[in-house]
């Protein structure tokens, strides 16, 4: 019998998940081609403006597959309705029976994207992150800070939006998880002052330029997840002395990546995927002067394993 969960049984689950873990196996996964991971289809609309995308796959050697639907409509919040929306699908991978259906709401998509985040801090952080600087105000950049936790100790946080009333409102409800928050009123308050950054936005036009950015620096881009989304200057992954990517494939078409490469100022090998890194301590940070980059647009091996932690757990 298929077994339905809803989002409330999933919110309560996840914190008892060692989802570090489990999503950057799915990394190392990827990279060593142990995955079936088809390109994710893509539906965009216009009016209102809104985007869908669906990913799907399984572990080879693995019982199950996953097939994850998720979407973001940015005008929902005017209407009293969330952005973002999603189910994912658990079937098994032997007979096709549905074994799960995760009503999520676009919840574990979020998650999984933050412990993303959180697995790039632990091989490319510099050993001594001074402040932390994010770069947006909305429900990526609050899971982004609670994962980033997991793996350092710095509570020292500078954030910039564009609406400073969400600016206040961020700062205030992340002060009350324990971190230091400080609201600044330009990007390049956050590019001056922290050494750890994290980008959030879903901007189409660099929104941290290059010239702001301290020597042995590390970013963590995660708005950029089409093309035609863009954060950071081109010249800035450029310039880069690491450039890690979650899929060399998938950023052949979207993200930062993509706008360097279609600038003429980036190659294939100029690129280390992330589960190489994590498989690698030679791909890793080597020195605290480096400035390093990862550039995330979301893997459907993230989705996986994510719902096969949760499902698990759920079903026992």
């Amino acid at each position: 019998m298929t077994k339905i969960f809803t989002q409330q049984e999933i919110i309560k689950v996840v914190p008892e998940l060692d989802l570090i873990s489990e999503i950057e196996n799915g990394f190392t996964y990827f990279s060593e081609g142990q995955v079936n991971v088809p390109q994710r289809g893509e539906l965009y609309f216009d009016e209102p403006p809104g985007e869908v995308r669906i990913n799907y796959g399984n572990i080879l050697q693995d019982d199950y597959y996953v097939v994850k639907m998720s979407s973001a409509f940015p005008q929902n919040t005017s209407l009293g309705l969330s952005s973002t929306n999603g189910v994912v699908l658990i079937f098994h991978s032997k007979s096709g029976q549905l074994l799960a259906v995760l009503l999520d709401k676009g919840y574990l998509t979020s998650v999984s994207t933050a412990v993303a985040g959180a697995v790039v801090a632990k091989y490319m952080a510099p050993k001594k992150i001074s402040k932390i600087g994010v770069i947006g105000t909305g429900t990526q950049a609050r899971l982004q800070l609670e994962y980033l936790e997991k793996v350092t100790n710095c509570k020292e946080v500078l954030v910039w939006g564009r609406n400073s009333t969400n600016a206040q409102k961020y700062a205030a409800e992340m002060s009350k998880k324990g971190f230091n928050v400080e609201v600044v009123k330009t990007t390049a308050d956050i590019g001056q002052n922290a050494n750890f950054i994290i980008t959030t936005t879903p901007a189409i036009e660099p929104i941290l330029l290059d010239k702001h950015i301290r020597k042995g620096t590390h970013i963590t881009a995660v708005g950029a997840n089409d093309s035609e989304k863009n954060e950071l200057e081109p010249v800035t992954i450029a310039r880069a002395d690491i450039v890690v990517t979650d899929s060399l494939d998938q950023s052949r078409s979207s993200g930062e990546i993509f706008q360097t490469w279609i600038n003429g100022l980036i190659s294939d090998d100029d690129v280390l995927e992330l589960g190489n890194v994590i498989k690698d301590k030679a791909f890793q940070r080597a020195s605290e002067n480096q400035v390093t980059v990862a550039d995330l647009t979301g893997m459907a091996v993230q989705d996986i394993q994510i719902a096969k932690a949760v499902y698990k757990h759920l079903a026992s």
